[in-house]
């Protein structure tokens, strides 16, 4: 039976769902990101060209609006979807108008507190957008419209898509890719070849979800509920992504003082979390220091005695 893993770790919760030794799903809640299901009072502050709203020191979209509430009044909004990282404006959260009194999120997932294996793999597909299949390989890109996958092979077209959409649908729920997701397949000519690949996507696709039948050109789109940044998204707000996982890193060492040792925009991170670097000194039992290296890549940072 598949089964949860909860990990609380320095700077973010993880959650992995595991089913014979393999993540089959997975998520990400950010401390200090306000999560989706959060219901908090909230100041109107635009309704132009925006309606925008400041609660909880983040500023949330309303894309249904608002009405009868002027500018710097107070409403209750209810989180639909958290901040995907990075400061693109359409990157922020977005909430709704509420009746209901104020309460927290509801837990990332029921499941047991637990080490995750394979997390490391995991965060390799997310930061570089490529997942390998027996054939070929896929390539996830976000936007601001959709996240795009593409995907690339050597087998013949009928097999390639049909393998692939396997492989896409497993990727969507591994890293957690929510609202519109465009799958781009190899142009399939014959109708029964479609009709493979609609039905593989049928049953494979997480639920709930809808998506267009595959048209002649070989794309497919999905839509999915989107509560929360994908691992992909994450990963694009490079640095912060690269020092949460630096962390957990760091924090299985053995115990004793540690430098942390990485890329400047890391450090930099680090720098302005110094509650971070406080968890890491209380479970290694030792001071902790930080030291910038350019010559390091993003993800090349590690921690060392000292």
């Amino acid at each position: 039976m598949p089964e949860w893993l909860i990990e609380r770790g320095i700077g973010e919760t993880r959650a992995a769902l595991i089913e014979d030794g393999e993540i089959i799903e997975a998520r990400v809640r950010r401390d200090g990101v306000i999560p989706a299901g959060t219901i908090l009072e909230a100041k109107l502050v635009a309704v132009a060209p925006r309606v925008a709203v400041e609660a909880g020191g983040e500023t949330f979209m309303l894309p249904r609006g608002v009405s009868g509430v002027s500018e710097g009044r107070s409403l209750f909004v209810e989180v639909t979807r958290e901040a995907l990282g990075g400061a693109e404006p359409w990157k922020r959260g977005l909430a709704r108008v509420t009746g209901e009194p104020a309460r927290d999120a509801p837990r990332l997932a029921e499941g047991r507190d637990g080490l995750i294996a394979g997390w490391d793999d995991l965060l390799e597909e997310a930061r570089s957008g490529i997942v390998s299949f027996n054939g070929g390989e896929l390539r996830i890109e976000p936007t601001a419209a959709m996240t795009m996958i593409d995907v690339d092979g050597w087998l013949a077209p009928a097999e390639l898509a049909q393998v692939a959409a396997w492989a896409a649908a497993r990727a969507i729920r591994r890293l957690d890719l929510g609202g519109s997701v465009g799958i781009d397949f190899p142009t399939l000519r014959g109708k029964e070849a479609r009709l493979a690949v609609d039905k593989i996507l049928e049953d494979y696709l997480p639920k709930p979800s809808e998506r267009t039948a595959i048209n002649g050109f070989g794309f497919v789109q999905v839509v999915r509920p989107r509560a929360r940044a994908s691992l992909v998204e994450l990963a694009r707000d490079r640095a912060p992504f690269e020092a949460r996982a630096l962390l957990r890193r760091a924090a299985s060492e053995s115990p004793g003082s540690k430098g942390i040792v990485a890329h400047p925009a890391v450090i930099a991170v680090l720098e302005h979390h110094p509650a971070w670097l406080d968890a890491l000194a209380r479970q290694l039992g030792g001071n902790v220091g930080l030291r910038a290296d350019p010559s390091l890549t993003m993800s090349g940072g590690y921690a060392e005695n000292v």
